[in-house]
């Protein structure tokens, strides 16, 4: 191959570097594959843990998921053991208190917002929704389908609260936040009719402030409800955590 020959063929390749090396996206596939298996409970509190057996969970390369710890680990969500591997942190006392400290200063934040800029169509429907709910529930009360809705419901209304702020940085802590409250929840609480009606009346206690613009109402109940949700999971009753 001539010199020049060389060169053309040289400035093809870099021509097409970012399709051919997309370092970047991959890592991230990675990393969301992992916050997925953590979010539905395929990877439990305390369970050890290799590399290799991420990439057979989450079909992403080995070096994709090597480059994905670090920021796994430095949000906490995986903890490096020397000489054994990578864990799924254990549910401590520390663990779950910051999880729920952290989650209490972002939510209560966000109720300000809430009430003066949300969509009130939005708010309107969240409201009917749970009222509906709690019809079913009384006829329908041990249909787990209904409860595993609630749940997911659940999650993509206080995550919906906290959209309000529209502020990126506090959305990506509250996304992790919300990682280690799913891990909690899944591993210690049960979902039965027997706390379900109670859950969604805390919710119409938070969702009706909102709606008549009552901001120190609406923080009273969300704190009351946290504050609930903290004490089942450091092992009260059995219930519902949010």
């Amino acid at each position: 191959m001539s010199a020049e020959d060389a060169a053309t063929a040289e400035n093809g390749r870099a021509d097409r570097w970012p399709e051919a090396r997309p370092a970047v996206p991959l890592r991230q596939a990675a990393y969301e594959h992992v916050e997925d298996l953590l979010n539905t409970g395929a990877l439990r509190p305390g369970e050890m843990i290799t590399q290799r057996e991420l990439v057979r969970k989450t079909g992403a390369t080995l070096g994709a998921v090597r480059e994905a710890v670090p920021r796994l680990e430095a949000e906490g969500l995986i903890v490096t053991v020397p000489q054994r591997g990578l864990m799924v942190p254990r549910l401590d006392i520390d663990f779950v208190r910051d999880a729920y400290q952290m989650r209490r200063l972002i939510e209560l934040g966000a109720v300000q917002d809430m009430v003066e800029r949300h969509d009130r169509h939005k708010l309107a429907e969240w409201i009917a929704w749970h009222e509906a709910m709690r019809e079913r529930l009384r006829e329908r009360g041990s249909d787990r389908d209904l409860l595993d809705d609630l749940q997911r419901r659940d999650w993509e209304m206080h995550a919906w609260f906290v959209s309000a702020m529209g502020n990126r940085l506090v959305a990506n802590v509250y996304r992790v936040t919300a990682i280690k409250i799913r891990m909690v929840v899944q591993s210690r609480i049960q979902v039965t009719i027997d706390n379900a009606g109670r859950v969604v009346g805390e919710h119409l206690d938070i969702l009706y402030p909102m709606r008549d613009r009552n901001p120190e109402a609406a923080q009273a109940a969300l704190s009351r409800h946290l504050d609930n949700s903290l004490r089942l999971a450091l092992g009260g009753p059995t219930g519902l955590a949010k």
